[in-house]
C-alpha cells in the first residue's frame, strides 16, 4: 500500500482528494494547519487519514509529515488573486517558501513524487486561446507570481536532485466543500449561494469574462493520473475541461438547474483579474490519458444538490 501526504488537505481540493487516494487504496496523510482548511471536509474519512495540524512554513514540521511517504500531493496554498494583491508578502511565504520547504523535505525523504497544484493564472491576460503550456507566463497578480515561481523550483529540484515533480495548472476548479461565504470565494460558490437565497449574482465586470470552469471531480482524477504515471521530465500540465463559459452563461444555467430568474448585480472590474481563460488540454491527454468526466453543467448540477443538503442538516 503506498503511503500518500496530501498538504493541504483539509482544504476543498484537497480533501477530495483524500477520498479519491483512499478509493485508489493509497494510506493517506493530511498535513494542513486549517486557515483556510476545515476539519469538517475530512469527516467522513477522518478515521481512515492521519490528520497532521501544522504549516507548510515550518521545515521541522514537514520534514515530520514527509517520513515514509512516497508520494506528495501539494496542494497547500494561500489563495486568491484579491488576497495576494492586497497582501503580497503573506502570498510569498506561504505559496514560495512553504513549497520550498515541500520540496526539500521531499528530497531528503527520499520521496518518489511531487504533484504539485499549480494555477493557469501564470498564464495571465494574454490573447491567445486555448492556453498552451509552451505559452510564456505573463502573470499579474502576486499570487500568480508565487505560484508560477514554484513551477520552477519543481523543475530545478528535478534536474538538479533526481526528484521525480510535475505540476498541474487547475482552470477554475468547483464544486462541493468550496466555502461560498468568505471574502475570497470562488465566483461558483458564491453565485450558488445566491442561487439559493433568491439574491441576485454579484458580478465584477460586465460578466463576459469567461473561465474554463473545472468540476472538482475532473481535478482529482487527474492528481491520481499524474502520481502513477511513467514521467520524463517535470513538465506543466493544463487540467481544465478544455472549453469556456461566461459568468452571464453560468448565470443562465443556475437559472435554469434552480427554475428562477434571478438577475446580475454588475460592478467595476477587479484589480489582477483576466479577461478570458480557456485551456488546451492536449498536452493532459498525451501525458497523463486525461480526459475530463464531468461538464460544467452536470458539475453546476452536483455543486447545487451538496449546497441545498448542507443546508437541510
Amino acid at each position: 500500500m503506498k503511503r500518500a501526504l496530501v498538504t493541504g488537505g483539509a482544504g476543498f481540493i484537497g480533501s477530495h482528494l483524500v477520498e479519491g487516494l483512499l478509493t485508489r487504496g493509497y494510506a493517506a496523510r493530511v498535513l494542513d494547519n486549517f486557515a483556510t482548511g476545515r476539519r469538517e471536509n475530512l469527516a467522513e474519512v477522518a478515521q481512515q487519514v492521519e490528520i497532521i495540524d501544522g504549516d507548510i512554513r515550518n521545515l521541522t514540521t514537514v520534514r515530520s509529515a514527509m517520513r515514509g511517504v512516497e508520494v506528495v500531493f501539494h496542494q497547500a496554498a494561500l489563495p486568491s488573486v484579491e488576497r495576494s494583491v492586497k497582501n503580497p508578502l503573506e502570498s510569498n511565504d506561504v505559496n514560495i517558501t512553504g513549497t520550498l520547504n515541500v520540496l526539500v523535505a521531499a528530497r531528503d525523504a527520499g520521496v518518489q513524487r511531487v504533484v504539485y497544484a499549480a494555477s493557469s493564472s501564470a498564464y495571465g491576460d494574454a490573447p491567445t486561446l486555448p492556453k498552451e503550456e509552451s505559452m510564456t507566463p505573463v502573470p499579474l497578480s502576486p499570487y500568480a507570481v508565487s505560484k508560477l515561481a514554484c513551477e520552477q523550483y519543481l523543475r530545478v529540484f528535478w534536474k538538479l536532485y533526481g526528484l521525480s515533480t510535475i505540476a498541474l495548472r487547475y482552470f477554475n476548479i468547483f464544486g462541493p466543500r468550496q466555502d461560498p461565504t468568505t471574502q475570497y470565494a470562488g465566483v461558483i460558490a458564491k453565485f450558488i449561494d445566491c442561487a439559493l437565497d433568491g439574491k441576485p449574482y454579484p458580478v465584477f465586470g460586465d460578466g463576459e469574462q469567461s473561465r474554463d470552469f473545472t468540476y472538482v471531480e475532473n481535478a482529482v482524477r487527474a492528481n491520481l493520473l499524474a502520481a502513477e504515471v511513467e514521467l520524463k521530465d517535470s513538465p506543466v500540465v493544463n487540467i481544465a475541461c478544455g472549453a469556456r463559459a461566461t459568468l452571464n452563461e453560468i448565470i443562465a444555467l443556475l437559472n435554469d438547474l434552480t427554475q428562477q430568474h434571478l438577475p446580475a448585480q454588475y460592478a467595476p472590474d477587479r484589480a489582477g483579474d483576466i479577461r478570458h481563460s480557456h485551456a488546451s488540454i492536449a498536452r493532459a491527454t498525451e501525458i497523463l490519458d486525461y480526459t475530463p468526466n464531468v461538464d460544467v453543467r452536470e458539475g453546476l448540477r452536483r455543486t447545487l444538490e451538496w449546497y441545498k443538503a448542507q443546508r437541510k442538516i
